[in-house]
């Protein structure tokens, strides 16, 4: 069963444009999982312009299925924000300051020394550690050498260019996740799946784990609702 974790960064963007607690980003978190994923997901950034430190370990309070932390370990901050809160997973992401949105996964072969020691870090603590890698199989490899429990494919470009040409556009995911599968590494994906491409990706991704998909769901649940969106989501991964 290939698992969808709602990441609930956009609630906290919306509640920050106010300066008050509406939505409130605890009780989506709470909402997530009633209606039927399988997850919570979470991405802090050091600006805070979504997510805010402080939401995690309230967040974490309320999590009955996987809490996700997204971010990127070079930040002191983030490493003992993970460390305090202990969630199911850590997955590690090679943003840079003020960026807009995760747009690159990491050099496995340039950082592996560097992804070595930081995993370690997270996995001595019982954390499962996933990195945020392209859809390159030479990545794929290098992150085999760090030790790391799961990939997760950056799927940004497979969405871009879904309706120019699918078969073209999930190609190099396929053949990743097919490398990935022979290393013995799970397969995560995430970054502008929708309902549109996400069952396609499912259904030709063989070992996909888990999507972790925020920006569209909640675009999504503007229409239909949260509940129905969540649901929606759930249905496509059958």
């Amino acid at each position: 069963m290939t698992k969808l974790s709602v990441n609930v960064n956009k609630f906290a963007l919306i509640r920050n444009s106010r300066g008050h607690n509406n939505p409130d980003v605890v009780q989506a978190a709470i909402d997530a999982q009633r209606f039927g994923a399988d997850g919570v997901t979470v991405h802090p950034r050091p600006d805070e312009r979504h997510i805010k430190y402080s939401d995690v370990p309230a967040i974490k309070k309320v999590i009955t299925t996987e809490f996700n932390i997204e971010g990127n370990p070079r930040e002191e901050k983030f490493v003992k924000l993970v460390l305090d809160n202990k969630p199911a997973q850590v997955t590690l992401v090679p943003d840079t300051q003020n960026q807009l949105t995760s747009d690159h996964g990491w050099d496995t072969i340039g950082n592996e020394n560097y992804l070595k020691e930081i995993i370690s870090v997270f996995r001595n603590a019982g954390i499962r550690t996933s990195i945020f890698v392209d859809p390159d199989v030479k990545m794929v490899e290098g992150a085999a050498k760090t030790g790391v429990d799961r990939i997760e494919l950056y799927t940004e470009s497979y969405a871009k260019n879904f309706f120019n040409g699918k078969e073209k556009a999930i190609a190099d995911f396929v053949s990743a996740a097919k490398r990935a599968n022979e290393l013995n590494i799970g397969i995560n994906a995430g970054h502008d799946l929708d309902l549109d491409n996400l069952k396609y990706f499912y259904d030709n991704i063989p070992g996909l784990m888990e999507v972790s998909i925020g920006h569209a769901l909640v675009c999504d649940a503007l229409y239909m609702g949260f509940e129905n969106a969540v649901k929606k989501y759930k249905e496509q991964l059958k």
